[in-house]
Parts: C-alpha cells; sequence; structure tokens
C-alpha cells in the first residue's frame, strides 16, 4: 500500500489543514456553548445517526427519503439556526477588525463613566473592578456569578442602596460583569483611615495585580481611581473618561452625561412652609396678627 503523505511539505499541509478544522470547530462550539443550539445540535446528531444505521440496514423506503430530502437539509439548517449563525458570523467579524472591538468596548466602558456620574449625584457608595492581564478568577468567585453584559442600567441597579448585591465589589471583564458582591483584599498601607472600607479595598486589589478601580464614596459623592497601589481622588466625570481611556488605550467617546434637575424656587419654599420646621414660625406670625388686633 502506498504512503499517502510522500512528502514534509505535504505533510505540514495535511497537518495545517487538521489544525485549523479543529480551531473552526472549537470555536464554534464555545460559541453556542450555553444556547438553544447545543440541544437542537445534540438532536441533529441523532437523527443523522439514525439515519446512517438505516442505510447500513438497507431500509428501501427510508433511504428513498434521505437521499430526497438531503438537498433540501442544508437550507433547514439555514433557517433552524439562523440566530445562531448570525451570532457566529458577527463575533468573527468583530475579532478579525481591528477596530471594530474596541469601538464596542469603549462604548461598554463609557458606561461605567456613566454610572459613576450618577453615584456621584446622589452618593451612592460603589466599588467597580477592570480585570486587566492578570486573572481575578479568585477574587470572582468570592461574590455572585452574573457573567452578564456591562451595561449603565445593571450597574445602577446592582449598587441601588436596598439592592441585596450593592455591598462588595463588582468585577468587569472586557465587556461583561463577571460577579458582584465580592469581596477584595484591604490595603495594609498605614497611610489609610481605617474607615474607608471600599479606598482600601480598591487600592489592594491594585497592589496584588494590574487592575483598575473605580471608587465612588457614599458620605462625599467623591469618585476615585485606583492603580497600582495608588489612588487618585476627587477626579471629575470627564477626567476619570480619560484615566480609563489612557490605560485602556481605548478612545472612550464622550457622551452627553445627565444633569441633576434642580428644583423649582417656588417649590422649595413650599416645601420649607410645609416643613415641621415652619411650624413654629406660623404660630408666632398668628400670634403677632392676634396682638395687632387686640391693640
Amino acid at each position: 500500500m502506498p504512503p499517502i503523505i510522500t512528502s514534509w511539505r505535504e505533510g505540514a499541509w495535511v497537518t495545517l489543514d487538521i489544525l485549523l478544522v479543529a480551531a473552526l470547530i472549537y470555536q464554534v462550539l464555545v460559541m453556542i456553548r450555553g444556547t438553544r443550539a447545543v440541544a437542537m445540535l445534540v438532536g441533529l446528531m441523532a437523527v443523522a445517526a439514525a439515519f446512517y444505521f438505516a442505510r447500513i440496514g438497507e431500509l428501501t423506503t427510508l433511504n428513498w427519503v434521505v437521499s430526497n430530502l438531503l438537498p433540501y437539509v442544508v437550507f433547514a439548517l439555514i433557517v433552524v439556526f439562523q440566530s445562531e449563525i448570525r451570532h457566529v458570523l458577527t463575533d468573527l467579524g468583530r475579532r478579525l477588525t481591528i477596530f471594530g472591538g474596541s469601538s464596542a468596548e469603549g462604548d461598554s466602558y463609557d458606561d461605567i463613566v456613566l454610572a459613576a456620574n450618577l453615584f456621584s449625584q446622589h452618593q451612592t457608595g460603589a466599588l467597580i473592578v477592570i480585570e486587566r492581564d492578570i486573572g481575578l478568577r479568585t477574587h470572582i468567585e468570592s461574590g455572585v456569578p452574573l457573567d452578564a453584559r456591562l451595561s449603565y442600567d445593571l450597574l445602577a441597579t446592582i449598587f441601588r442602596p436596598s439592592a441585596p448585591l450593592h455591598d462588595g465589589a463588582v468585577i468587569v471583564q472586557k465587556d461583561r460583569i463577571a460577579a458582584a458582591a465580592c469581596f477584595l483584599p484591604l490595603s495594609m498601607n498605614p497611610l489609610l483611615s481605617t474607615q474607608l472600607h471600599r479606598d482600601r479595598a480598591g487600592i489592594g486589589i491594585t497592589e496584588e495585580t494590574d487592575a483598575l478601580a473605580v471608587i465612588c464614596s457614599e458620605e462625599t459623592g467623591a469618585i476615585s481611581f485606583a492603580l497600582g497601589g495608588r489612588i487618585e481622588r476627587d477626579l471629575s466625570v470627564e477626567q476619570l473618561r480619560d484615566r480609563l481611556g489612557s490605560e485602556l488605550r481605548r478612545r472612550i467617546i464622550p457622551v452627553t452625561l445627565p444633569t441633576p434637575i434642580a428644583r423649582n424656587m417656588d417649590d422649595e419654599s413650599d416645601a420649607a412652609l410645609d416643613s415641621p420646621l415652619a411650624e413654629p414660625a406660623r404660630h408666632r406670625e398668628s400670634d403677632a396678627g392676634s396682638t395687632e388686633r387686640n391693640a
């Protein structure tokens, strides 16, 4: 029997061919993992196995049905798996595009800036940690796993004071929130106040890893940025956007930030009159009026 591979060059091409096919199958399986396509793919494989055994068993009628329906199977698969195919092609295009992924992630990280602006206005405590090269799996496992897409609405919901996950840190991996209510190591820097738990936790995680930490104080509403064991306090929203963009080497497109609604002066005066503190003043005015009338 003559050898299949006759030269090292032909062997290299065959090896490359096998590796590319294996990588393609692996990427497809990774992309459809956890979706309904997995169950549908298993069912499709079961049907294919039944048709195969039917052909081996020489079942004439079933073989005729398979032979006539096989040309239409490809179109049926496209219809059945259209959403999964669209997702795979979109993800592949994002991976191959040089600027596509950075722009999408930049939009996601701008949600952190918007959320920090909200927390600063309402003096809501928050701690957001962004993973970079060093993994934070140990700290992710200490919290509640989410694996949800990073968004302004989700951050605002998590750190709402009445929410069960507002205590602890949110850990962000790329454009996804990996977990919430995570425990972080506290910094042992003696210059830091022992009362500032969020600051110490944000600095502590940046001392051990290359992660970034965005901290919002519930006492003052100040925005802080921690990196490499150092913290920058009282940043404006624009400064936070610049720091995130420079450290992540991405251009974060600025968006219009929401501003607190100023209350009407008439409403404020009415509210002041309706407050309990205004009751003694009303009594004094009425007493003074009755005294003048008696005089």
